[in-house]
């Protein structure tokens, strides 16, 4: 699965979300641009100049500041705490931007291993009903993930329907959805949506994975062969090409024929 971190940084394309309803004192747009940009690219700076402004009175936009700087150290727990008080003081503020903050949230607390609190928080997030296009789409993929982990595969299932429809350019939610339609028997639809990742990423050690998977389960043992090797060879270090060597074993061994 790819890591919880590059979902993230989709999630940080919606920040600036819906408009505020309105801004609070002695916060300037620029104060917080800065703060943002500091916290991706120096993230221990970062995070004490979020910490700075809030005690200076910076307020949720603070809070989400801080949370993008434990991020970017993956100190997923204080990271999701920082998301949920930003969330709650812009509910609070009626600041659309509350939703994003939730959806920052569950993705964190997904990252920390936290499905459950992560599907609070997601569902908090689209309850609010204000998330649109990708960052709509990116809530519902993670929904999905928090729901195959606590095994509803027919929730999941809906959520990526939700994903692919909204974040249609992320081979994430096709890499999921062609692996779930797979787990639960559904080869064609796996097919179908294992070619759309491949179609947006087929550098990616993990879609290659995927997709030898998916021929494996069809009986294509030379398909299978042959996205497992370019899985090994997009990315001969990565967990992804551990498993597609482990998968090409089998081929080798007697009680493969």
């Amino acid at each position: 699965m790819i890591l919880a971190p590059l979902i993230f940084g989709t999630l940080l394309q919606s920040v600036a979300g819906p408009p505020a309803a309105a801004a609070e004192p002695g916060i300037t747009q620029q104060r917080y641009e800065n703060c943002v940009a500091l916290a991706t690219e120096s993230p221990v700076l970062g995070a004490n100049e979020a910490g700075a402004w809030r005690v200076a009175g910076g307020g949720y936009l603070a809070r989400q500041c801080l949370g993008i700087a434990y991020a970017n150290q993956q100190r997923w727990l204080p990271a999701a705490t920082a998301f949920e008080q930003a969330a709650r003081e812009a509910e609070i503020a009626r600041d659309g931007r509350a939703a994003s903050f939730w959806a920052q949230a569950g993705n964190a607390l997904l990252a920390a291993g936290e499905g459950e609190k992560a599907r609070a928080a997601l569902d908090a997030a689209l309850a609010l009903g204000v998330l649109k296009g990708l960052a709509l789409g990116e809530a519902h993929l993670d929904r999905a993930r928090a729901l195959v982990e606590a095994g509803d595969m027919a929730g999941a299932r809906a959520d990526l329907d939700r994903a692919t429809e909204f974040a249609a350019a992320d081979p994430l939610a096709w890499l999921l959805s062609a692996t779930h339609a797979r787990r639960m028997g559904d080869l064609p639809r796996a097919e179908k949506d294992i070619a759309k990742a491949l179609e947006l990423s087929s550098d990616d050690a993990q879609v290659r994975l995927e997709a030898g998977n998916i021929a494996a389960s069809k009986g294509d043992e030379a398909g299978a062969r042959t996205q497992w090797t370019a899985a090994i060879v997009n990315a001969p270090d990565s967990p992804a090409a551990k498993s597609a060597r482990a998968a090409l074993a089998q081929f080798s061994s007697p009680d493969a024929r």
